[in-house]
């Protein structure tokens, strides 16, 4: 008996700490994640990319507010906002740059649909 109340704690926290996910990353992190992946970003580029990764955070985070736990129901919008963010950089960045954004693999909903 007692070793099945270790089992099913152990079981619940590996579930709790699955269901958390990664931390999410700032602009900041998101960008230098992107200049290890696209070179030649200028500081123009920065500013914009920057400003974008940060009205996604910012829409990200009121989306899981309103998701209210039910974070299924959010999923299209998230996968809306990916799709729309993923324009404005590309919209940013040279034609060069976009075949090496565009060869990034992206962790989508599931953890490997593409982002287009």
């Amino acid at each position: 008996m007692k070793k099945l109340v270790l089992v099913c704690f152990f079981a619940l926290v590996a579930s709790a700490s699955f269901a958390q996910g990664r931390p999410q990353q700032t602009p900041a992190q998101q960008l230098e994640r992107l200049k290890t992946q696209v070179t030649g970003i200028t500081a123009d580029q920065e500013t914009k990319i920057t400003a974008i990764y940060a009205a996604q955070g910012k829409t990200r985070d009121s989306l899981m507010a309103a998701a209210n736990g039910d974070f299924q129901s959010v999923m299209p919008a998230f996968q809306a906002m990916r799709t729309s963010g993923n324009a404005k950089i590309k919209a940013v960045l040279t034609a060069d740059q976009q075949k090496q954004f565009d060869a990034i693999p992206q962790r989508g909903p599931g953890g490997g649909a593409p982002r287009n």
